[in-house]
């Protein structure tokens, strides 16, 4: 095997090893810090040197992002003025992989004179900052440098752990996708989030439409010209009844000698499903996905009968929702 691969294939490991053996390990402790995050009423301010602070950034980003504020602050500047950030109700998580990074260790005794609670998380549980901590989360694990000295598995191990916590933040919180959309309004998440099935629906002339009695030459001329490869049947009381998809053409094609002798209540398939039209277009999606499906009716309300648009998967495609 190339030598490059071979290395490449053996961090990975090591890196993908040190994950497990934190899962492995985690219990007690983990539910305490938790618990600890999940009722904090101020802000989750997390502390670190290099690669560490690097890693702090990252879980503090995600945290604000599932609604718990959260915030970095570096040891170095705290120690000259911006410790004055903290407030009595926030919650303290620091990431020391020694655990003797002496910043941090001098900014301690005013973090604890405040009455902070302090989470450590370090690959030494005797080190003077775990012994301070009122949790400790250990991540002792051999680093992927050939010389078990440049952080590689420890950070991957540590930015592992505070994606765990955010989740399990989030699940006691009863984190709903609602409440996600309304932290990310930008960018490629904030369009899957915010994008209702109104938004994309065809309505109007542009839902393709027949009757239960219409000629099935009139059916594949509707469909045709609707262009989405699906028709609805209606009833003559304008109600959705079914619907009338490719597949079901060659269906009927295999069926029927002569299906221009049908008409559309032969060859459409009953109770087609349907959606809310205030719900988020990644709803429609998921549905189509679950039911191997490409369009769906749109309803005004949950059991309604006569559509006020349809949705394909196409216009998810466009609206760069799937």
């Amino acid at each position: 095997m190339n030598s490059i691969l071979k290395t490449g294939r053996e961090v990975l490991k090591k890196e993908a090893s040190a994950v497990l053996k934190v899962m492995d390990e985690i219990g007690e402790e983990f539910e305490k810090a938790v618990d600890i995050l999940h009722k904090c009423s101020g802000r989750v301010v997390f502390m670190g040197i290099g690669k560490s602070g690097l890693i702090c950034k990252k879980i503090a980003s995600t945290m604000s992002s599932i609604g718990t504020p959260s915030m970095f602050l570096h040891p170095a500047d705290a120690l000259h003025g911006d410790i004055g950030m903290l407030q009595r109700d926030d919650a303290i998580v620091i990431v020391s992989n020694s655990g003797e990074t002496e910043e941090i260790i001098k900014v301690i005794p005013w973090i604890k004179r405040m009455g902070l609670p302090v989470i450590v998380i370090t690959g030494n549980k005797e080190s003077t900052i775990a012994r301070e901590g009122d949790v400790v989360l250990c991540v002792s694990v051999e680093e992927a440098c050939p010389y078990n000295l440049i952080p590689t598995s420890s950070t991957t191990a540590t930015l592992a752990l505070g994606d765990a916590i955010a989740m399990a933040i989030m699940e006691k919180k009863s984190f709903k996708l609602e409440d996600f959309a309304n932290l990310h309004p930008g960018g490629a998440i904030g369009r899957k989030l915010f994008t209702k099935v109104e938004d994309l629906m065809h309505t109007g002339d542009e839902i393709p439409k027949v009757y239960e009695d219409t000629p099935m030459k009139y059916v594949i001329l509707e469909m045709t010209s609707k262009r989405l490869g699906v028709t609805g049947v209606f009833n003559k009381n304008e109600e959705l009844t079914g619907i009338i998809t490719d597949g079901d053409l060659r269906r009927a094609i295999k069926k029927y000698d002569n299906i221009l002798s049908k008409t559309a209540s032969d060859v459409m398939t009953k109770n087609p499903k349907t959606i809310k039209k205030d719900r988020l277009a990644t709803h429609a999606l998921k549905k189509m996905e679950d039911f191997s499906i490409t369009s769906l009716f749109v309803m005004e309300n949950e059991g309604d009968r006569q559509p006020v648009g349809i949705i394909h998967i196409h216009d998810l495609l466009k609206a760069k929702i799937a």
